[in-house]
């Protein structure tokens, strides 16, 4: 018999599952950092804009993060929708956790939050500190 015993590959069978998991996880946590840190870098000429017109740093990135925090808030929303069909198919190939575990998904859904929250805060704090003077320059 080719791969060992049949408890052997029971085992090895969640254990690649697993690790199949995990990389699409930190697949899916770059993707959200990039593509969220490039869409509010992209706007770092509007945010120069807003502050040299008098709005406060504050008020800036609070709308920034907010702004972000709602596009990641629909995509985690669409993805636990996803993942709730999904599981249930994949019934068969799950070992001691349930199709709909609320845990697992709360969990992953919490840690993408974090990803996305540090993506959009990190590149409009950068921002909103820039000398609102250079914006002016340009325009």
């Amino acid at each position: 018999m080719q791969g060992g015993t049949p408890d052997a590959a029971a085992r090895r069978d969640p254990a690649l599952l697993g690790l199949f998991a995990a990389v699409a996880l930190l697949l899916a946590a770059v993707g959200i950092y990039g593509v969220m840190s490039y869409s509010v870098s992209q706007r770092t000429h509007e945010i120069e804009i807003r502050l040299s017109l008098g709005a406060s740093r504050a008020a800036v990135l609070t709308m920034v993060i907010g702004q972000g925090m709602s596009l990641a808030l629909a995509g985690s929303a669409a993805g636990i929708g996803g993942a709730l069909l999904i599981s249930r198919m994949m019934r068969g190939m799950l070992y001691g956790v349930q199709p709909a575990d609320p845990i697992t998904f709360a969990g992953v859904a919490t840690g993408l939050g974090l990803v996305a929250l540090l993506a959009t805060y990190v590149p409009a704090r950068r921002a909103t500190w820039i000398d609102p003077m250079t914006a002016l320059k340009y325009e």
